[in-house]
């Protein structure tokens, strides 16, 4: 088997090969700009690392995971333009170094490129890994939805902010991985335990990313800390805080979370003061917790041998343990 560092190399002289065209300019340069080294190619790991449970021939899988990964960033550049945000992976995000029409297009020629990727995959797989890539890609636009529109909303029902996770950012995990245990061989059985896997991993993965926003530290995740605060996003924080809260508490946090004009440390401090009395940062961490349990329960009961899965296992506690 290979190593999750074997692996990362292999996706990333991948990624860096793939041909882009030099012209026009303004549309491809930001696109190798967004797939540089600085993120964690996660879903492109998944995929690779599912294949290797079943399969030695990890490279089956290469395009299915660099699909993925081009998918995954074209979200990004679009994401950024609807949050505003200012720095992805501790550099200035595509928008702002190159216009927003730019970061659109671009991000449109990323989407229509990673089906190329997929065509890249041997034939006989493409029935089935094609329907997955498509639902898997129209959940996450569902999920982006959801999340742009209970930026509105004082309040969100913790069952409605685990939807939208669950579309936004699990489902994606799940695809990646799912194809990429298909490209190895696996079993329907084994597919849907590492769907299962997967998804609740996803829902750890982002609720420890809530976590990180609020109490990681810029120098560690190479942006500002507070960011979601800031913008008044709804995290599983800010949801948890809502649902404990007294009504008194609850007025306050929404009028600071909806609050543009206050100086931005200082609205941090003030939410941060209110997750910290309500002891929200606890219940996220054991929500985290309870995640991951479920995630390796499902990965233990593949049917190979504790030896295939356990680099998997590993990996998903790193992530879910992670603090940058």
């Amino acid at each position: 088997m290979y190593s999750k560092e074997e692996l990362s190399t292999v996706i990333e002289e991948y990624v860096h090969a793939l041909p882009f065209p030099e012209e026009p300019d303004s549309l491809y340069a930001p696109i190798a700009y967004s797939l540089e080294r600085g993120g964690k190619r996660l879903r492109p790991l998944l995929a690779m690392m599912a294949c290797n449970i079943f399969s030695d021939d990890v490279e089956r899988a290469l395009p299915c995971a660099a699909a993925v990964e081009v998918f995954h960033n074209f979200t990004l550049l679009h994401d950024d333009i609807m949050d505003n945000a200012a720095v992805r992976r501790g550099k200035p995000a595509v928008h702002r170094k190159w216009g927003a029409n730019s970061a659109i297009l671009s991000g449109d020629a990323m989407m229509i490129y990673s089906y190329r990727l997929l065509e890249r995959v041997d034939p006989v797989l493409l029935p089935e890994l094609f329907p997955i890539f498509n639902d898997t890609s129209l959940k996450v636009c569902e999920g982006q939805q959801y999340d742009m529109d209970f930026e509105s909303l004082e309040r969100v029902p913790m069952d409605d902010y685990l939807l939208m996770i669950s579309l936004k950012t699990a489902v994606l995990l799940a695809g990646a991985t799912v194809m990429g245990a298909i490209c190895g061989g696996a079993s329907r059985e084994d597919c849907e335990r590492l769907h299962t896997f997967a998804m609740e991993l996803g829902m750890a993965f982002q609720i420890r990313d809530d976590i990180l926003d609020s109490y990681g530290t810029q120098a560690s995740l190479g942006k500002k800390i507070g960011g979601d605060i800031i913008e008044g996003k709804k995290t599983f924080l800010t949801t948890d805080a809502m649902e404990v809260a007294d009504e008194d508490t609850r007025r306050r946090l929404a009028g600071l979370m909806h609050n543009r004009e206050m100086i931005p440390d200082e609205k941090v401090t003030r939410v941060l003061a209110i997750y910290d009395a309500l002891g929200v940062r606890e219940r996220a961490e054991a929500a985290v917790t309870r995640y991951t349990d479920r995630a390796t329960a499902a990965l233990a009961g593949l049917s190979v041998p504790a030896a295939r899965r356990e680099p998997m296992e590993r990996l998903a506690l790193e992530l879910t343990s992670r603090w940058s």
